[in-house]
């Protein structure tokens, strides 16, 4: 698969319209180092950006920074109990979507004060009666997540700095508006042609570049050459700001740039037909 450009986004579920934790970078084929598009990011503008891509038939891989499924294999289904649980991963984004069509910005709040969905989150104030306790749920691949020294979060927890289900929620909701656009890996195969979209955890750039673990983040130039240089980049150009998003999304798509090439990604030993349906899949995670 012969690819052109590489676009990393770190995703945020904050439910305003321009979250703060929403970053784009862009690298081309070659070795120059990724850009930041900085602007004040909205998920609408987002979605627009990637139907531009779609529209232009430009070859990309583009990398979110979210969960674009729940946990499904552990229980044989992402709400077990729930008549309305969907079947896989394209029947959720599309659940998401209805319930919490009305909430503004592309957010999922509705969804979470679901009074079937609540059940099976835990929320500030409110952990729902089929929440399992402790770290909650996890997806196959978040073990594999683990293997690789990372941390993952499962889904099903609203609680704490690193709550990842808002995230992945609203990032739902924009793969339901995407469908038939641009595909998304695995839950549907490599397209000959146009963009295709993946599921990244910054962190995992990070950790492949060096960064010992307990340590992630990125917030200075000279760092963030250095890890770009692991992928084989020259020195980016100087940013406005050095925070975790914008050099988490630089660094990423340095990383998408290479790990694209590596073909054992692509077909991950864990991967199942019923995983690529349902739970989907961490580019990156062998």
């Amino acid at each position: 698969m012969t690819l052109t450009d590489f676009i990393a986004i770190d995703w945020s579920g904050q439910a305003v319209e321009r979250p703060k934790g929403l970053a784009v970078a862009h690298a081309r084929a070659g070795d120059a180092a990724p850009t930041l598009i900085d602007r004040p990011w909205s998920r609408v503008d987002i979605l627009a950006f990637l139907d531009q891509l779609a529209e232009s038939g430009t070859r990309a891989l583009i990398g979110l920074d979210l969960s674009p499924a729940f946990p499904f294999a552990d229980a044989g289904a992402y709400f077990p109990g729930w008549e309305e649980s969907p079947a896989d991963g394209p029947k959720l984004w599309a659940l998401v979507e209805r319930v919490s069509e009305a909430d503004p910005h592309l957010a999922a709040s509705s969804f979470v004060r679901h009074p079937e969905a609540r059940r099976h989150f835990r929320q500030t104030g409110d952990c729902g009666d089929l929440f399992p306790g402790g770290r909650g749920r996890f997806r196959v691949c978040e073990f594999g997540q683990e293997k690789m020294a990372l941390s993952p979060y499962s889904c099903f927890n609203l609680v704490g700095a690193s709550q990842v289900g808002k995230s992945s929620l609203t990032g739902m909701r924009v793969l339901h508006r995407l469908r038939g656009r641009i595909g998304m890996w695995p839950f549907d195969p490599l397209p000959e042609t146009g963009p295709v979209l993946v599921e990244i955890y910054t962190s995992l750039a990070a950790r492949l570049a060096g960064m010992r673990k307990g340590i992630s983040k990125i917030r200075d130039a000279e760092t963030l050459n250095i890890m770009l240089a692991a992928f084989g980049s020259a020195p980016h150009a100087p940013l406005p700001r050095y925070d975790d998003h914008a050099t988490d999304a630089i660094l990423s798509a340095a990383w998408l740039r290479v790990a694209a090439r590596q073909a054992p990604l692509w077909h991950p030993a864990g991967l199942t037909p019923e995983l690529a349906r349902t739970e989907g899949w961490t580019f990156g995670v062998p």
